[in-house]
């Protein structure tokens, strides 16, 4: 079985329905997971932190599919 890493990063947005971030400098890069199971707990612990600030924004990334585009999800 193929490892499938994942990456939870997050940071200020110019519109809340965009990931456009405004400042790469000052993105948090939360970590590395293995599985999308450790990062979506990371993924909710940081978003619900920061539920109140309508211009912050996290996110999933997953680096699997960057690494090896053709690797299927199944």
């Amino acid at each position: 079985m193929s490892q499938k890493l994942h990456l939870v990063m997050g940071g200020r947005v110019r519109d809340p329905q965009t990931l456009e971030f405004t400042d790469l400098e000052k993105l948090d890069l939360v970590g590395v997971f293995p599985d999308y199971a450790a990062a979506e707990e990371a993924w909710r612990a940081n978003a619900q932190r920061t539920v109140d600030d309508a211009e912050m924004r996290y996110v999933i990334v997953h680096l699997h599919r960057l690494l090896q585009p053709d690797m299927l999800d199944g």
